[in-house]
């Protein structure tokens, strides 16, 4: 299987690369970014400007894609920068993907992804959701973690905190609240491009502690 990946170099992307690389059922990573990687058996790893997507790149030619873009309200700096990342690039490259023939997209999304919801953050994963499930995959999985536990490059006070917080209060909080782990979440990712089972296929939160 060829694996087109969104998002590597963030920590979720990241986890999802270090399997998809070590997958034998993966046959080869296309990874493009605005940020080089380092050179790895199977792996492609173009320069691309998102604003500028290469709509003829014959690495768009993928079995399935996994999308982990994203980014933070405080790093994009407005809600329009927000949901330039959160929303439109993924989406785009989605239907790119789907163009090209690719027939399984599987999103890392967030808890509480709602269209209608009246938090900016949860509304635009809800709408980024929404339209994906317009694009026709024959294959569409929404995972959708909590908190997510992992090492960033980035500082990220707020995430520590509550990171702190909730590693305190985990035994008595419902599962769904509980942190999910980066490597959790990227497996459930990299399981359902491989499996790239037909319909909508929702994972929660409470799947990925």
């Amino acid at each position: 299987m060829k694996l087109l990946l969104l998002g590597a170099s963030g920590l979720v992307g990241g986890e999802v690369l270090r399997l998809a690389l070590a997958e034998p059922a993966v046959s080869a990573v296309v990874a493009p970014g605005r940020r080089a990687l380092p050179p790895q058996p199977k792996l492609d790893a173009p320069l691309i400007d998102w604003d500028a997507l290469p709509d003829q790149a014959p690495w768009w030619r993928a079995d399935a894609v996994i999308c982990t873009l994203g980014t933070t309200m405080r790093a994009a700096g407005s809600q329009a920068a927000f949901r330039r990342v959160d929303h439109d690039y993924p989406l785009a490259a989605a239907r790119l993907a789907r163009r090209h023939g690719a027939r399984a997209y599987a999103l890392n999304s967030a808890l509480g992804a709602d269209p209608a919801s009246r938090i900016f953050y949860n509304r635009v994963k809800g709408e980024l959701e929404q339209a994906l499930r317009g694009l026709d995959y024959p294959s569409l999985s929404l995972v959708r973690p909590g908190l997510i536990g992992g090492q960033r490059e980035a500082f990220r006070a707020g995430e520590r905190v509550a990171t702190w917080a909730l590693r305190l209060a985990g035994p008595v909080l419902p599962r769904r609240w509980r942190i999910n782990p980066a490597p959790r979440i990227a497996r459930a990712l990299l399981d359902a491009a491989l499996r790239a089972e037909p319909g909508l296929h929702i994972v929660e939160s409470d799947r990925l502690t």
